[in-house]
């Protein structure tokens, strides 16, 4: 039986200080989300296991996701947060190496106010330093940053790289070009892959259809191709618009034009190979 992962969702204690981005539109992220709290509705959507992604960027997050993996089976990979553009980056990789649920590395560029962030040299040696570790990197970034990303990611073709959210386009005003064309020039590059996933944040929270996602997810199927594309449900930033259930659906309704082969690495298999996780 193929497995399936949920590629891309988070966990916090929360407290107004440390996740100071949940505005008031989005109280219902004001509270904890934990393992328990997302495991039935794993269990309910048929999906095996999750890809636990960083939330806040601190060194200390990083250590209690990790806590979290190894106390929670279906956490199959943590993909944290360490200072990339630190001269100490490769003793903080050294910390996190030697616990094999440490798949990957992320950085909030979206905030970042300069949109070249990811060229700055400083990054640039972080971002070196992951190939010896074998981590990955999640790309964080809006429609604008795509451009720069392609630079960079042309800089390393042996890192692998994946692109969260499908870069945020701005569905919610059916806005389609320039992203359409910079995603696909990103794609371009056979060592990155994309997340479908933190697509109801970016459509109308209240109002949107299954319909509105088609194009999007049309490019994204086109550029990337099954092999470099899986799921995730950004849970529980999701939840400002929609149930994990109805997120999910989104993609399961999609995707069942494909063959079961085909729906079986977006669901799954792609996920665990490119974080390199034993089946």
């Amino acid at each position: 039986m193929a497995i399936r992962i949920d590629a891309h969702q988070h966990f916090w204690n929360y407290n107004a200080d440390d996740y100071g981005w949940i505005g008031g539109d989005m109280e219902i992220l004001k509270k904890n989300y934990l393992p328990e709290d997302l495991l039935p509705l794993l269990q309910s959507n048929c999906m095996n296991g999750t890809i636990a992604v960083q939330a806040r960027q601190t060194l200390e997050e990083t250590r209690w996701l990790l806590d979290l993996a190894n106390e929670n089976p279906f956490i199959k990979g943590v993909v944290g947060w360490v200072d990339l553009s630190s001269p100490n980056v490769v003793e903080q990789l050294t910390q996190f190496c030697g616990d094999p649920a440490f798949v990957g590395v992320r950085h909030v560029v979206q905030d970042e106010p300069d949109l070249r962030f990811m060229l700055r040299r400083e990054f640039l040696r972080g971002i070196e330093a992951l190939r010896e570790f074998k981590l990955t990197y999640d790309i964080l970034i809006f429609p604008e940053h795509l451009p720069v990303a392609y630079e960079m990611v042309k800089k390393f073709p042996q890192q692998l790289f994946v692109v969260d959210h499908i870069a945020k386009p701005a569905i919610r005003d059916y806005q389609f070009s320039p992203w359409d064309e910079h995603i696909r020039l990103l794609a371009s590059c056979p060592n990155v892959f994309c997340k479908i996933s933190g697509m109801v944040t970016e459509a109308d929270w209240n109002n949107w259809q299954y319909s509105d996602f088609e194009p999007y997810l049309d490019t994204i199927l086109e550029a990337f191709g099954v092999d470099r594309i899986m799921i995730g449900s950004d849970w529980p930033v999701c939840t400002v618009s929609a149930p994990y259930d109805k997120v999910m659906q989104i993609v399961f309704l999609y995707i069942g034009k494909l063959t079961e082969f085909e729906q079986n690495k977006i669901l799954g298999e792609n996920g665990l190979t490119f974080y390199q996780i034993d089946h």
